[in-house]
């Protein structure tokens, strides 16, 4: 890769033209397009990491403009994530922005966290951070969190299968205002700054494979003496760290793996049903090939505020309910899917989602030759 744009950062060693590629195929999901989740993605986009979700259901204040660097004044008023897939992509044009204006609950977390590789928590409450660790936890995704508060902020990794996870730092939610908020105490814009640049800084390495991540290490910021203190954290035996989805109250559809997609095609034919198989990603990723049969319907047409708005979708559903067909969506890594094959459910279609998309599909016919 020769790009001009990442010239000075492909030459570092333990970067190079593979690193740049690897950096242009990672999937970052931010919570929060606040005063962490701004640094973080805007180092992130400059980097050129390829796709980066944004989760965020506030608009636009004025008093968030001391430490939310990715809006400004003309933005008062506007939907975060809007506001920041605009500064995102005027950075990096190439970088994708997935938008997820809304907040975080049982019924959606685990189906938009599940389609990153990564996630950088900017959370502003323990509700959230909690789901977030759940979810990381029960798809092993690393976890990059950090929480700021007046002069100072905390900073770690979290990844179920290679060490602690949130649960372990705190194994229980604090009681309502037992914490103050950055709204009540207040927090010097620069911080956020910092621990959110630290964010991204642990995401890339986790990308890169480069250096050693902060698992297992709590660092605590302090400006008022640019000290920074290293703690050890390891798992703790006594916190019971959920093992499945259903098992934390996650609301989710119906989803069968490449095997069974095998198994549900042998026994559809048996039956006599169709299967429909539909791929919900954009246009231009299907130029890296698709699965067989399958029918393009970006996922964009589904969430729509009705299925009837698109006349794909439309022909879909009618099809689906006329001929008892079994309905299989996919994208590239699930996340698509499972809000696209939500929407069928709630129109009463037959539909199940691909887990782990094409990514998978691919891995499956690799490791069967």
């Amino acid at each position: 890769m020769s790009h001009p744009r990442y010239a000075r950062q492909i030459t570092v060693p333990g970067v190079g033209v593979a690193g740049q590629h690897a950096l242009g195929r990672a999937r970052v999901l931010i919570i929060g397009a606040g005063g962490l989740g701004s640094p973080a993605a805007l180092y992130l986009a400059a980097a050129g990491v390829g796709t980066i979700g944004i989760v965020d259901d506030d608009a636009v204040e004025l008093s968030n403009l001391h430490r939310q660097i990715l809006h400004t004044t003309a933005d008062v008023g506007i939907e975060k994530t809007v506001s920041a897939a605009a500064t995102v992509n005027a950075l990096n044009p190439n970088v994708t922005v997935e938008m997820h204006p809304i907040r975080l609950d049982a019924g959606n977390a685990y189906e938009i966290i599940s389609g990153y590789d990564i996630v950088i928590d900017g959370a502003d409450n323990f509700d959230t951070r909690y789901l977030v660790s759940d979810a990381t936890t029960v798809a092993d995704i690393p976890h990059v969190w950090a929480s700021v508060l007046t002069t100072g902020g905390q900073l770690s990794v979290f990844h179920a299968s290679r060490g602690p996870v949130y649960r372990d730092l705190l194994p229980s939610q604090p009681a309502p205002g037992a914490i103050p908020s950055c709204a009540e105490a207040g927090v010097l814009g620069v911080v956020p700054g910092i621990l959110g640049v630290a964010q991204a800084g642990e995401a890339l390495k986790l990308i890169l494979d480069f250096g050693r991540p902060l698992i297992g290490t709590v660092l605590i910021y302090d400006i008022r003496t640019a000290g920074w203190e290293r703690l050890p954290l390891r798992a703790n035996p006594a916190v019971r760290r959920p093992a499945t989805a259903a098992e934390v109250g996650f609301d989710l559809v119906p989803a069968l793996n490449c095997a069974q997609l095998q198994e549900e095609v042998d026994a559809l034919e048996v039956q006599g049903r169709p299967l429909v198989l539909v791929d919900v990603r954009e246009p231009y990723e299907t130029e890296t090939g698709i699965i067989p049969g399958a029918r393009l319907i970006p996922v964009g047409e589904f969430t729509q505020k009705s299925p009837a708005g698109s006349e794909a979708v439309a022909e879909l559903l009618d099809e689906a309910k006329s001929s008892d067909a079994e309905v299989v969506l996919y994208c590239k890594s699930g996340a698509r899917s499972q809000a696209a094959a939500r929407v069928l459910l709630q129109s009463g279609a037959q539909v199940k989602h691909l887990t782990g998309g094409i990514d998978a599909w691919y891995k499956h016919l690799d490791e069967g030759l």
